[in-house]
């Protein structure tokens, strides 16, 4: 892949950090470490140290974290196919033999990004098991998208199967956000044996607010707030519908509901729900729908 030039040229200077004695290297202002300076080195004194003051070398362990660091944030502005092995040396303030040193390559450093962001956005579906259950959810979905804001480009070409940098290495990835995300689902609902259909009413879900969420980055036609909202009642209403199937759940649904609030998103549910039948023909309709057929 051709090298891209990045937004702001860097100044070189002869500092012998990394690249060897008087080689220059260089500089950007982007993800250096706090600190040190954009060449990821910091004065021997601390962050506060004057520039006539001796500089420390990068520890293995520090240079190879800032690399990831510095890496993951381009792939959140940009897909990973244009991103380069150039971009990522020059916003780390570090050679490209220097990359190559710490990672084989670009679709290594890809996946060991991806591995650290999907242990985030993991960890953004966990959530205290108090209060009602669709509240506990309308958090969780805000915390989801607030990460598919910030990560929009990269996540997105990856979910959407469009990434040329895909691979089984970050296919595993995310196979591992949505298990957690589906585990931690089921913690919520406190199920002891969940059945087959309850765990794929929540995985159908899961992948239904994946594609939702990815939809709305790419024209934002929903306010977020409102999308938030429908994606919690989506759930509830997909669990409704599974514990109409399913006569153990329903009593499990029961004690969900008796503990929402009339301003909650079940709440809110329930009511649009009810003022539908203030339309003109469809209660007698759900009515005639909802009698016994005749013998």
């Amino acid at each position: 892949m051709a090298s891209r030039t990045p937004p702001v040229a860097p100044r070189s200077v002869s500092t012998p950090v990394d690249g060897g004695p008087g080689r220059a290297v260089p500089r950007a202002t982007a993800a250096a470490p706090a600190g040190t300076d954009a060449a990821g080195t910091a004065p021997a004194g601390g962050a506060q140290g004057g520039a006539d003051r001796p500089r420390r070398r990068l520890s293995v362990d520090e240079r190879r974290e800032q690399l990831i660091a510095v890496a993951l944030q381009l792939f959140s502005l940009r897909p990973p196919e244009e991103v380069s092995i150039d971009d990522i040396a020059a916003a780390a303030g570090a050679s490209r033999p220097l990359v190559y040193h710490y990672f084989p390559g670009k679709q290594a450093l890809y996946e060991e990004s991806l591995r650290r962001a999907g242990q985030e956005l993991a960890g953004r579906f966990e959530e205290p098991a108090a209060g009602p259950l669709s509240e506990r959810l309308y958090r969780v979905m805000g915390r989801y998208l607030d990460y598919v804001d910030s990560h929009g480009p990269g996540f997105a070409a990856l979910l959407r199967g469009g990434s040329v940098a895909a691979s089984p290495g970050t296919n595993a990835v995310i196979d591992q956000v949505r298990r957690a995300a589906h585990d931690q689902i089921l913690l919520h609902l406190a199920v002891a044996e969940p059945s087959a259909g309850l765990r794929l009413t929540v995985r159908a879900w899961i992948a239904n607010a994946e594609i939702t969420s990815l939809e709305w980055l790419a024209d934002r036609a929903v306010p977020r707030e409102d999308l938030q909202l429908r994606l919690v009642q989506e759930f509830i209403a997909s669990l409704t519908l599974t514990a109409a199937r399913e006569p153990a759940l329903a009593v499990e649904l029961a004690g969900y509901f008796a503990e929402e609030r009339p301003d909650g998103p079940t709440g809110r549910l329930v009511r649009e729900l009810a003022g539908l039948f203030g339309v003109p023909g469809l209660a007698d309709t759900v009515a005639r729908l909802a009698a016994p057929p005749s013998a």
